[in-house]
């Protein structure tokens, strides 16, 4: 049986030159070359955050919509590493942050996803960084996929999330930030945090998110 095949290189290149420099949101989000991401959504963090409802209640909606867009979407986790082989360096910025969670391996209730994936398309992310595109195969799916924007969500806005947007921005991506969909233990870092990225990051809430993935129809 005969597998068709698609010639990725040339959709890209469709893709890159119908996007103009000042492209409207939903050209560029639109779920043919758009990813999500669901940063650290765990009980362990989750029970932390300034705004537990909200955060979950607006993300909910932001990964249903993306399911019936045919988003991929992307889950990370935390994965410790053994304290022989972890960084001097990380050990000692996470004392001095008051987290030891080097020492104390989280249980498989504390890692567990608060928002669960529920489709076996939906991909989960083990890593050990605050970057999702260190150590991991992240990049190559999305490059493989013809994927050029990637909306972020999760916990926390001033670690992983503001890494992962702007490392997702120097790499050539269109990085996007939902401001509704991401959280933190500290309000304040928080905020400030979405106030750093603002000038190279988007940074969009759940109900532009909606307006525009709503209209898809597959």
């Amino acid at each position: 049986m005969l597998v068709p095949t698609v010639d990725r290189t040339v959709m890209i290149v469709t893709i890159r030159d119908s996007l103009e420099v000042s492209a409207p949101l939903d050209r560029i989000w639109d779920p043919s070359h758009t990813a999500l991401v669901e940063w650290d959504v765990q009980n362990m963090l989750v029970s932390r955050i300034f705004n537990k409802e909200e955060l979950t209640s607006n993300l909910s909606l932001v990964i249903g919509l993306a399911r019936k867009a045919v988003v991929p979407i992307f889950f990370t986790r935390i994965q410790t590493l053994p304290m022989r082989f972890e960084s001097s360096a990380r050990i000692y910025t996470f004392n001095k942050l008051g987290f030891d969670r080097m020492r104390q391996q989280p249980t498989e209730e504390d890692r567990a996803f608060a928002i669960k994936p529920v489709q076996q398309s939906e991909i989960v992310i083990d890593k050990h960084t605050a970057s999702i595109f260190t150590d991991t195969s992240f990049e190559y799916m999305l490059r493989n996929a013809g994927i050029i924007s990637v909306i972020f969500t999760g916990i926390a806005t001033e670690y992983g999330i503001e890494s992962s947007a702007r490392d997702a921005f120097n790499r050539g991506l269109y990085s996007v930030v939902a401001s509704d969909c991401v959280s933190s233990h500290d309000k304040d870092g928080h905020n400030r945090s979405l106030e750093n990225m603002k000038n190279l990051i988007t940074i969009v809430s759940s109900k532009e998110v909606e307006n525009i993935w709503s209209k898809v129809r597959k």
